[in-house]
């Protein structure tokens, strides 16, 4: 990949953060991949699995009839992962391994990700005919305290630089019909935005924790200093003890889903062949 390290880094902090994360989107992914309608016997793909906890919400679905697949760039964290893991490069120049798979979902990727309409294409060619490819990112621009907080909007503030530093891009949900289309892929078939507003108690301690896995970062580029982060994170956990009855808007969940129709697929079989890779 063109950006050096994963920008939250690989400690076992961040792993179980990642695991956390997971568990607190997983009705939203469970409820898309039963609107387009995952079954038995179906061969599924999950591109950037992590731990793969949507693994397995999709082996809950296609039973043991059916496969699934993850893909991730880090053995460490993919090592929790249920089933069978390829480690792979989903940037490089070559195609998705595997394939073609019924169902293809990528959660939190493209935020990651460098050129991510390219892998969006990637990851469209791996999708069978008449399967589908859902794709779920976040846009991190609307997340914030109410009533306002002023150490929550300067750490949040600091989550953005890191993120933007690191090559991250933290609008990745809301751009992904965009990126679709400039992937050659079209509109979606349908969109979805999930989100969640919870107690400071609870909200606060998930930026407390973004946040120390960004320090690297943060330090790296100047964004702060350890004493700064430190009083930082000390104002939080007072001010979260202090405020129970604030609420924290969490980041918004957009996903995009879109099915390829086998005359959609055959024709862009046709363009592989002669060379013509244009939408």
């Amino acid at each position: 990949m063109e950006t050096t390290d994963y920008a939250l880094g690989q400690t076992d902090a961040e792993i179980e953060r990642v695991r956390a994360q997971a568990r607190l989107w997983a009705a939203d992914t469970a409820r898309l991949l039963d609107r387009l309608g995952l079954t038995a016997g179906e061969r599924c793909l999950d591109a950037g699995c992590g731990p793969g906890e949507t693994m397995r919400l999709m082996a809950d679905r296609v039973g043991p009839s059916g496969q699934v697949t993850g893909i991730d760039l880090d053995p460490g964290i993919s090592r929790l992962a249920p089933g069978r893991v390829i480690i792979h490069d989903l940037t490089a120049d070559e195609p998705v391994p595997g394939g073609p798979y019924d169902l293809v979902h990528a959660r939190l990727l493209l935020f990651h990700t460098p050129r991510p309409a390219q892998v969006l294409r990637r990851l469209w060619d791996a999708v069978a005919p008449g399967g589908r490819l859902l794709v779920q990112d976040y846009d991190m621009r609307p997340v914030g305290v109410n009533p306002q907080l002023d150490v929550s909007e300067e750490m949040t503030g600091l989550v953005l630089a890191a993120f933007g530093a690191a090559g991250c891009d933290v609008r990745a949900g809301s751009r992904l019909p965009y990126l679709m289309a400039e992937a050659g892929i079209g509109a979606p078939d349908g969109t979805d935005v999930a989100g969640r507003l919870v107690p400071s108690a609870a909200g606060l301690p998930i930026l407390e924790s973004v946040y120390r896995s960004l320090l690297p970062v943060a330090f790296a580029h100047g964004l702060t200093t350890p004493e700064e982060s430190g009083k930082a994170i000390d104002a939080l956990r007072r001010a979260t003890a202090a405020n129970p009855h604030r609420y924290v808007l969490l980041p918004l969940l957009n996903g995009a889903w879109k099915v390829k129709d086998h005359a959609r697929a055959d024709g862009a079989g046709a363009r592989r062949r002669t060379g013509n890779r244009g939408s």
